[in-house]
């Protein structure tokens, strides 16, 4: 029974459903009470039933408690960012990591601490993004230092395009709700403390091991990817960098995650290979305190948080000789994150990492054992090959959703750049161990940088090769989770012989299948007006069911659009705009399109609906609308202060949306 064998499956799964439901219902008091009252009735009741072989009363209750737990903790982790003023405020904060460097500013992650207002002063929770402009005192920053600033909090919004990334959404989940831009003059104060956090500490000692590898000789593009891929540090790529190994699928080694824990168990077991039976348990703490000392010196990221835990306590169930189910020991790492943070669940590093992990587990050794091979590199070969496929399986629903493309050549890549990278890492462990014996680190920074030029170059060959990744494909959450559930039981099906009902996995995928075509069948009877929001630019669309008429100034198409037509499966048929008007007419609804507006324009076409495009779309002066009520939308490349003339007469009945304030105009026709 699962309930049995994994424990930690049955709690969590209702925490997470309270933690979901957080997003669209917000608990009151009334509501509290009565499930408070509802919980206590059932354990008392459930006090009768203990006789029984099951206490189904008592499961209820308890599920109903974790239910509750997980809304009450995700409401309270998004109460416990403050709301702030949209007005230039005195705050304390503590600068959170090391400034990154742009082009014209330094990008500056700061915990908030106090709002000082005159001599009042008042607790303010949260974090803020500071746009600072770029000044040599801002570089010196580390982490962990205390600032006195004065900003204007502007609070972080979406751009409301159908089918985007949820930016704020995302952004709230680390603690940030709002941004601002400095300069030196807002910075007050800069205060050094005498003792700063463990967080901090980390960090810094990640810039540390860095610079180690600077004054080792590893520069520019190879130093960034050596940080990256052994310490997490990315924000020193290159977006093309980035882009390479995303094409050649192999983006997960620049995650420090559950392949750097494996790689230095392993490398860490190899070395004390002496420590066998009595001394086992010795060697497992020993290997343990060194993955944390890892996760300590790459900054206690997330993705290697999660990936040390997972270890740690897969090992804790070895140590106590107990024959502990290792998707359990997965789940029991999963539930103390998600009580510590609840929003984590929403983290796209989370979602990828536990269903790549949960995959391997579960199916790993069923899928090793249908081919046998006596030859140790082709055993080795074909165990990377089992792993990279089972892994792949788990996270291609997410995949799809989350990024819209899919690698093809991914097997391949991840037969020979793993290995490679393996090494690497590795070797990236022992330069900062020996810094201090020159020529030792000096051989192992030269072994280093080459093997990070083998990696670049056997990643950007598999980029470049023709139909590297399958691009424009996506799908709606609700798809993602259907299709991962049914490859899921149609893996198990096939792997464990049979061992549940064909049924279970068909109909999932007719479930799948039905929605896909729901969701097609709704694309192809209706149509929509939907002015994007791209800053600087005019993209207008009009969907006729399966296709997008897009109206554009530029050739190429925006990723707002690619992503919007790669969910619902959209053609695109595009025309560059130019300096004169057009005119669609969709379900007898008429769409007029122009830069500029006159009587005659109007007259002539009548329309239902006005976009104007341009930076600042030239309006005849004394225009009366009044006599053609309609909706007007200002595009988005139209400047901040631009406005309609004050002399156009508009009716009461004229909608005025100017999509750079409210974000996208989407209307069903």
């Amino acid at each position: 029974m699962l309930h049995k064998e994994i424990p930690f499956l049955r709690i969590g799964l209702p925490l997470c459903l309270g933690i979901i439901s957080g997003l669209y219902f917000k608990p009151d008091i009334t509501f509290l009470v009565i499930a408070c009252i509802i919980i206590i009735s059932g354990y008392v009741l459930s006090l009768f039933f203990n006789k029984y072989q099951t206490n189904q009363v008592f499961g209820f209750a308890l599920t109903l408690s974790l239910f509750i737990c997980g809304l009450l903790l995700y409401t309270n982790e998004k109460n416990s960012i403050s709301t702030l003023n949209p007005e230039k405020t005195l705050f304390t904060c503590t600068l959170s990591d090391y400034p990154e460097e742009k082009v014209n500013s330094f990008i500056l992650k700061v915990k908030l601490n106090r709002k000082v207002e005159g001599k009042k002063s008042e607790a303010v929770k949260g974090s803020i993004i500071l746009y600072q402009k770029k000044d040599s005192s801002t570089a010196s920053m580390i982490p962990g230092d205390l600032l006195i600033i004065r900003c204007l909090p502007v609070e972080i919004v979406n751009r409301s395009n159908p089918c985007e990334f949820d930016y704020r959404f995302f952004m709230e989940n680390q603690g940030i709700r709002y941004y601002a831009f400095t300069n030196s003059h807002d910075i007050i104060r800069h205060i050094i403390p005498v003792h700063r956090k463990l967080i901090h500490r980390a960090l810094i000692v990640r810039e540390t091991i860095i610079r180690m590898f600077k004054e080792r000789g590893i520069k520019g593009e190879r130093l960034a990817l050596v940080a990256a891929i052994t310490l997490g540090q990315k924000s020193m790529l290159d977006p093309e960098q980035k882009l390479n190994f995303i094409k050649a699928g192999v983006m997960h080694i620049m995650a420090v995650s559950g392949l750097h824990a494996v790689i230095l168990s392993l490398f860490v077991f190899s070395l004390l290979f002496f420590m066998k039976r009595r001394f086992n348990i010795l060697r497992i703490i020993i290997t343990i305190l060194i993955l944390w000392s890892f996760a300590f010196v790459t900054g206690l990221t997330p993705s290697v948080l999660r990936a040390t835990l997972m270890f740690s306590f897969l090992q804790a169930g070895k140590m106590m000789k107990r024959p502990a189910n290792g998707i359990n020991s997965i789940l029991a790492s999963a539930f103390f994150l998600i009580i510590i943070r609840p929003s984590v669940i929403f983290d796209a590093g989370f979602l990828l990492s536990y269903s790549a992990v949960v995959f391997i587990i579960c199916f790993y050794k069923d899928f090793y054992l249908i081919l046998h091979f006596k030859n140790w590199l082709t055993d080795k070969i074909w165990q990377s090959v089992v792993v990279t496929l089972i892994a792949q399986a788990g996270t291609l629903p997410l995949t799809i959703m989350l990024f819209n493309r899919f690698p093809t050549y991914f097997i391949l890549a991840n037969i020979t750049i793993v290995p490679i990278s393996n090494l690497l890492i590795i070797n990236g462990c022992l330069v900062p161990m020996f810094f201090r014996i020159r020529f030792l680190s000096h051989f192992l920074a030269l072994l280093l940088n080459y093997l990070t030029g083998l990696t670049e170059s056997l990643t950007s060959r598999a980029a470049s090769l023709p139909y590297s990744t399958i691009e424009n494909i996506g799908s709606t959450t609700i798809e993602c989770i259907l299709l991962t559930v049914t490859i899921f039981l149609f893996v198990h099906f096939f792997l464990k012989k049979k061992s549940i009902p064909v049924s279970y996995p068909v109909f999932f995928l007719t479930l799948y299948i039905l929605t896909g075509t729901a969701r097609d069948i709704s694309s192809k009877t209706t149509n929509e007006v939907i002015v994007y929001n791209t800053p600087g630019s005019s993209t207008i669309g009009i969907r006729t069911g399966k296709t997008l008429n897009l109206f554009s100034d530029t050739s190429l198409v925006v990723p707002e659009v690619k992503r919007h037509c790669a969910t619902l499966g959209l053609e695109i048929k595009s025309t560059i705009l130019n300096n004169k008007y057009y005119c669609f007419r969709a379900q007898g609804k008429k769409i007029l399109i122009t830069n500029f507006l006159n009587k005659k324009i109007v007259q002539n076409f009548v329309p239902d609906f006005l976009i104007l495009t341009g930076p600042r779309p030239d309006i005849e002066n004394d225009l009366d609308l009044r006599r053609f009520p309609c909706t007007i939308i200002i595009s988005s490349e139209a400047t901040s202060g631009f406005r309609i003339p004050r002399q156009v007469a508009l009716t009461s009945n004229d909608t005025i949306h100017f999509v750079r304030k409210s974000g996208a105009f989407v209307k069903t026709i």
